[in-house]
C-alpha cells in the first residue's frame, strides 16, 4: 500500500524509485564484473556449455525453495509466454557470446565493447518502449559514446577474432534489457527462474559435444558463478522494474570502474590517460542523465 505522502506527491515517489533503481543497477554491475573476471579465468580450461550448465544448476538450487513456496503455476504460468521465450533466447545468446569473446580477447576489451549496450538501450527505448528521452539526455548519451570511442582508440591494435562476438553480445544484452522492461508485469522470481533455466538447458544440450572433465576447484568456482550471477540478475531486473530504462541503463557504465579496480587489484593493470578520460566521459554522461531526470521530476511537482 502506498503511503499518503507518495499518493499526494507521485513525482517524489518516482524520484525515490529512480534512486533505488540506480543503486540496484550499480550493485548488480559490480557483481557482474566480479562474475566476469572469474569466468574469464575459468573459460581458459572449461568449455562454455559446462560453465552455463553448472552455474545454472547452482542458482536453481538456491531458487528451488522460493519456487516451491510461490507455486509452480505462479512462477511458470505467465500470460505472455512468447515474450518470455524471446527474452530467454536473448539471454542465452548474450551469455554465450560473452564467454566466447573473453576466450579470444582480454576481459577489459570485451567489457569496453559492452559499454555500447546502455547507449543502445537509451536509443531503442524510444521506438520499442515508447519512453521519452529529452535533447539534453541525448547529448549526454552522445558524449558517453564519444568516451567509449576514446577508450577503444580506433586504428589501434584492437580488432581480433573475438570482436564480432563481443559486438553481438553487446547488442543482445541491450535487447535483453529492453525485453525485461517490457515484462514489468512479471514477477522477479519468474524472470530470474526462467532465464536461469533457459541458460542451463542450453548448456546441458551442448555439453556432450564439448565435454572436458573439470577439476573439483573448477567445479566449485563455476558453482559460485551461479550464485553471484543470480544475485546480479535479480538486482538488474529489479532496477528495470523500478525505473525507466533510459534512467538506469547509463549506470551499467560503472562496470568499467569495477573492471579497472579488479584489473589493478589482481593483475596490476593501470589504465592509461585516454582510458581514464574516456571512462570519465562515460560515467559523467550517465550521472547527467540521472541529474536531468531529477530536475524534470522536481519541475513536474
Amino acid at each position: 500500500m502506498s503511503s499518503p505522502a507518495s499518493l499526494a506527491n507521485p513525482s517524489a515517489s518516482s524520484a525515490a524509485e529512480n534512486r533505488l533503481g540506480i543503486l540496484c543497477m550499480v550493485t548488480g554491475m559490480a557483481l557482474f564484473t566480479l562474475n566476469d573476471a572469474m569466468g574469464k579465468w575459468l573459460v581458459e580450461t572449461c568449455p562454455v556449455p559446462l560453465i552455463l550448465a553448472v552455474r545454472s544448476a547452482s542458482a536453481l538450487l538456491i531458487l528451488a525453495p522460493l519456487i516451491m513456496r510461490a507455486g509452480l503455476s505462479s512462477v511458470f504460468g505467465v500470460p505472455d509466454p512468447g515474450r518470455h521465450l524471446i527474452r530467454n533466447v536473448l539471454i542465452v545468446a548474450e551469455v554465450a557470446f560473452f564467454y566466447l569473446a573473453v576466450r579470444e580477447m582480454p576481459l577489459a576489451d570485451v567489457m569496453t565493447i559492452y559499454m555500447a549496450a546502455p547507449l543502445l538501450v537509451t536509443a531503442l527505448s524510444v521506438p520499442l518502449l515508447g519512453e521519452k528521452v529529452g535533447l539534453r539526455r541525448w547529448i549526454a548519451v552522445g558524449i558517453g559514446f564519444a568516451g567509449v570511442v576514446l577508450v577503444l582508440r580506433p586504428g589501434g591494435d584492437f580488432l581480433s577474432a573475438g570482436t564480432p562476438l563481443a559486438l553481438a553480445g553487446s547488442l543482445t544484452f541491450a535487447l535483453t534489457l529492453i525485453s525485461t522492461r517490457s515484462l514489468r508485469g512479471a514477477s522477479g522470481l519468474t524472470l530470474i527462474t526462467t532465464q536461469t533455466l533457459g541458460v542451463g538447458v542450453a548448456g546441458t544440450v551442448a555439453l556432450p559435444f564439448v565435454w572436458v572433465a573439470p577439476t573439483l576447484l573448477e567445479l566449485s568456482l563455476i558453482g559460485v558463478l551461479g550464485v553471484v550471477a543470480l544475485v546480479a540478475h535479480v538486482l538488474v531486473n529489479h532496477s528495470l522494474k523500478l525505473s525507466p530504462a533510459a534512467v538506469v541503463a547509463p549506470y551499467q557504465y560503472t562496470s568499467l570502474v569495477w573492471a579497472m579496480a579488479l584489473g589493478w587489484a589482481f593483475w596490476g593493470d593501470v589504465p592509461d590517460l585516454p582510458v581514464a578520460f574516456g571512462a570519465a566521459l562515460i560515467i559523467g554522461s550517465g550521472m547527467f542523465v540521472f541529474h536531468r531526470e531529477q530536475q524534470l521530476a522536481k519541475a513536474a511537482s
